[in-house]
């Protein structure tokens, strides 16, 4: 990925080329939406700027240039996971060039290599900090409550998987499935580490699946069932 602001003109801007990379849009897409806003934006002018820059073959090809508020506005209409994730992204990058650029503003370097090394800095110091906000947002996705269809469909698969089993065992009681799903559970609660199953979370939830595809009641259930039909038979 390059590098998502840049410092032009003494200002932190983003340009219509790299959003269209970053969000994996046409870039002629991005234009058209930039040019959507004009009309509705008063201040356009001081948000977005027009330059023309050669593409790979040395045509000139248009682009736009834009700080973070002209970014901001055409953000807006950008909406999916994906496309939030490059949106923080965006807004740590803005917020450190623009505190680069206010801490070094009284001695900004002119020369173009030593303005190129700043704009490195920056974009280091700024990927270590999404990945600390991206490690926090999926550590919190993951710890989240299942939600009330994936524990729906959690105990359908335990209904059925006992019923699976059940039927190796011939014609049993409603006691005897009982001794099967507590055993299922209990596998469930040891594997997960949780006292009961509404306290699974999502991290759980792929390795419950797995486990209730794979479970085989223990040997003493077995057995239990097993005496107890006997006992049935002989009554």
């Amino acid at each position: 990925m390059t590098d998502l602001v840049i410092m032009k003109d003494r200002q932190a801007v983003t340009s219509s080329l790299n959003v269209a990379e970053n969000f994996e849009k046409r870039h002629d897409h991005v234009l058209r939406d930039i040019d959507g806003v004009e009309k509705d934006v008063p201040n356009f002018g001081e948000m977005f700027f027009e330059t023309n820059e050669p593409d790979s073959y040395g045509r000139d090809r248009r682009v736009i240039y834009m700080n973070r508020d002209g970014f901001t506005i055409l953000a807006m209409g950008f909406t999916g996971k994906k496309a939030l994730q490059f949106k923080l992204k965006y807004i740590e990058a803005f917020n450190q060039m623009e505190k680069h650029i206010k801490e070094n503003q009284m001695q900004l370097p002119s020369d173009p290599m030593e303005i190129l090394k700043l704009t490195f800095a920056a974009q280091e110091n700024t990927n270590k900090k999404v990945k600390e906000v991206e490690n926090r947002v999926s550590n919190l996705e993951e710890n989240t409550i299942l939600s009330a269809g994936d524990y729906g469909y959690i105990s359908r698969r335990i209904n059925q998987r006992v019923a699976e089993v059940a039927r190796g065992f011939g014609n049993i009681t409603q006691e005897q499935r009982g001794k099967l799903h507590r055993d299922i559970n209990s596998g469930v609660k040891a594997v997960t580490g949780v006292l009961t199953r509404t306290q699974l979370r999502q991290k759980h939830f792929k390795t419950v699946l797995e486990y209730i595809n794979d479970w085989e009641p223990s040997t003493a259930t077995k057995m239990q069932v097993r005496q107890m039909t006997l006992d049935l038979e002989t009554a």
